[in-house]
């Protein structure tokens, strides 16, 4: 028996691992108490990599379909079909014709990160599409418009806060998230013993907001109007403050005019809290001698999505609060891949194309993912007829899940680069699979760089991968060199690394080049001489070279808001989502230990609410919204604020054409088949998944 270090990556928070291996075979998965970023924590899932690992389920060479069955064929069939297909239909359509969607673990393999930017540039399309817009897009909207970069994303100085309020986010359950802070159970203990406090602002009483001093239970889609009411109440009373910002920030009078607009009383009713609670969180936190607002998936996908995260930013500078220790800070990671894209040049963009059906803005050459399946089922000139999935289940993860599995139906032709045969990939032609967990080597070059504290990290793999897979990068670099070979693509390509040269370097070579140019001076050698971690210190202040604090887009889109204020306010239920400590999106539901036990997808619903509807907890009923319907059995329960009910993500694996048994057994329901691709923050274009209105009635 030997014990080996790792880390874990299926979520943000960057939990070091010791694993111990007996011939070869993980016998057990440990926190590493010696770890010096997340010392010793670790949540159910991290055991569950081996599940994955070793799944029967899991795809260990290129699959072809042909018809409803499936057979194994070689990498070189595999590729050449795929580039083939793909090239012909470019030559044919146009380039765009063929569209992108990255899934969300790709953002934990730093090869796969390396990759996707040199695989979208190779394949020449603008169709392209990711989980950024079903989640975070807004707050890189906000750090683009406000800082001059959409990677410049700040986090929660947690761990020297003494005022931490939280909005539309539940860090016990995520682990982090925009916030890497491994063992953030333990950061929030740490808060309170050194006399802090700690403000959930959520409708539903999560996991988070039980351990919090206070809980304010809002309607969905309300956060903008929480924050700018705070933001009314601040500069009234005299209480805004820079502090350090000032000489490098412009926009304060065009803040304070706009949220003059919005005192507590006019819009507490829509908010669902007192005028005179609003007022007293404003002050105390303006007083606090360090405060730092959060707002994550919650306050960002919903309806005003992109002024919620505009106005987390703007609360925290109003108060001195950003860039300031205790308060809203930027990290300085080993490998700075924003510093990187600053002195290149790239610092992102937004609205310089927009979609074809919709006319949705672009954000950093993507397109809404709510604009995908419209894409693909609208005749016309543009119209995608093949597509290609890194990681990812839009049936199961973007809006109006059933509209994207008839779509996917219709495609030309489909490859997918996946682990599993699932309710997106089935609709595939060919399915490219890759190496995954303690097969890997890792270093977290995303979430590094939302750390709390700075730090990092490198690990090698601890077993060796099946024959028949490949790594991420190596697949990606093959398919777009395939497709290129083919005819189709953007050939002629001299930009920046190439292809073969990138595949020749690897994407190792090319993490050693960034750790080595980044801040810090680091290598992978030295990474590998300290195997618990490099603490790089904490978070410094004085980073932020600019800040516009009202740009001109979010004060256009207060129009929207102060429209929809005048009017009445809706009635009947609205749908939230909710996450899980066990559930990761929807690609962990194979493992047995992540799923056995009490029913994990079940809809929360007020006494009140589902005592008018003659409904008792446990009954089965008919959840119904203008995109569709789906029957789950009902959990009646407090937790969630009158007239809102909750489903967790990530469920709905019924579908035909799958190959995941544990997943089929545990099927829940789909909250995507619920959810409405037309209903999206406006300014933005992400999907807004909270307060989705339904009707509940038993099955």
């Amino acid at each position: 028996m030997t014990t080996k270090l790792h880390t874990c990556m299926l979520c943000e928070a960057v939990c070091g691992l010791s694993v111990e291996i007996d011939g070869g075979v993980i016998k057990s998965v440990r926190g590493d108490k010696e770890d010096t970023f997340s010392q010793g924590h670790i949540c159910p899932k991290a055991a569950a990599i081996i599940d994955v690992q070793d799944d029967p389920d899991r795809i260990r060479e290129p699959q072809r379909r042909q018809g409803s069955t499936w057979r194994a064929v070689s990498w070189n069939d595999a590729l050449n079909q795929a580039g083939e297909r793909i090239a012909a239909i470019q030559r044919k359509y146009g380039r765009s014709a063929v569209a992108v969607y990255l899934g969300n673990p790709g953002v934990h393999s730093y090869s796969a990160l390396l990759a996707t930017p040199l695989f979208s540039r190779a394949l020449g399309t603008k169709a392209r599409f990711s989980a950024t817009s079903v989640d975070q897009l807004p707050h890189m909207l906000a750090s683009l418009t406000m800082f001059g970069h959409q990677l410049l994303l700040p986090v929660p100085d947690v761990d020297r806060t003494s005022f931490f309020l939280v909005l539309g986010a539940n860090p016990i359950a995520s682990n982090g998230s925009l916030m890497t802070a491994g063992g953030i159970s333990r950061r929030l203990e740490a808060l309170k013993k050194r006399g802090g406090k700690l403000v959930v602002v959520d409708p539903r009483r999560t996991e988070t907001a039980a351990i919090a001093d206070q809980h304010l239970a809002i309607r969905p889609g309300s956060d903008s109007l929480l924050l700018l009411a705070m933001l009314q109440v601040i500069f009234a009373e005299g209480r805004a403050d820079l502090k350090g910002l000032a000489a490098r920030s412009e926009g304060l009078p065009e803040l304070r005019e706009a949220a003059s607009r919005f005192p507590p009383e006019r819009v507490a009713a829509r908010i669902g809290v007192p005028a005179g609670q609003i007022r007293a969180l404003a002050l105390e936190f303006s007083k606090a001698p360090s405060a730092v607002a959060y707002g994550r998936v919650g306050a960002s996908t919903q309806e005003y999505g992109g002024l919620a995260a505009w106005l987390v930013v703007a609360l925290n500078a109003v108060t001195g609060n950003l860039d300031r220790e205790g308060g809203f800070m930027l990290t300085t990671p080993a490998a700075d891949l924003a510093g990187l894209a600053v002195r290149t040049g790239d610092q992102g963009h937004f609205d310089r194309f927009r979609s074809r059906v919709r006319g949705l803005p672009e954000f950093g050459g993507e397109l809404p993912a709510a604009t995908l399946a419209e894409e693909i089922d609208t005749e016309g000139d543009g119209r995608i007829r093949a597509l290609i999935t890194f990681a990812g289940n839009p049936v199961l993860s973007t809006p109006n899940g059933k509209r994207i599995e008839k779509a996917l139906a219709g495609l030309e032709y489909m490859v997918s680069v996946d682990l599993y045969r699932n309710e997106t990939t089935r609709h595939a032609n060919v399915i490219l699979p890759t190496s995954f967990g303690f097969e890997r080597d890792h270093y977290d070059l995303a979430f590094y760089a939302l750390a709390v504290r700075n730090a990092a990290r490198y690990v090698e793999p601890l077993v060796p991968r099946p024959a028949g897979v490949r790594g991420d990068f190596e697949v990606l670099l093959d398919l777009a060199m395939s497709v290129r070979k083919h005819g189709g693509g953007r050939q002629g390509l001299r930009r920046r690394l190439g292809l073969k040269a990138a595949r020749i370097l690897g994407p190792k070579r090319l993490l050693d080049l960034l750790l080595r140019f980044g801040p810090h001076k680091l290598s992978l050698s030295k990474l590998l001489r300290s195997p618990h971690g490099i603490d790089l210190g904490a978070l410094e202040g004085g980073k932020l070279k600019h800040v516009k604090l009202a740009p001109e887009i979010y004060l256009k889109d207060l129009v929207r808001l102060e429209a929809a204020l005048d009017k009445p306010a809706p009635g009947g239920l609205v749908l939230i989502g909710r996450r899980a400590l066990r559930s990761n999106n929807s690609w962990m539901h194979n493992s047995l230990r992540l799923v056995k036990g009490p029913p994990g997808c079940v809809l929360l619903m007020h006494p009140d609410d589902a005592a008018a509807r003659g409904l008792a907890n446990g009954a089965q009923v008919r959840v119904q919204s203008r995109a569709g319907m789906v029957e789950v059995p009902v959990g009646v329960s407090d937790d969630v604020l009158r007239g809102v009910v909750s489903l967790p993500h990530g469920w709905g694996h019924a579908r035909e054409g799958t190959a995941m048994g544990v997943a089929a057994a545990h099927a829940g329901a789909s909250l995507n088949d619920l959810t409405d691709e037309l209903s999206i923050d406006a300014l933005s274009g992400n999907a807004a998944f909270s307060g989705v209105p339904v009707s509940v009635e038993s099955a």
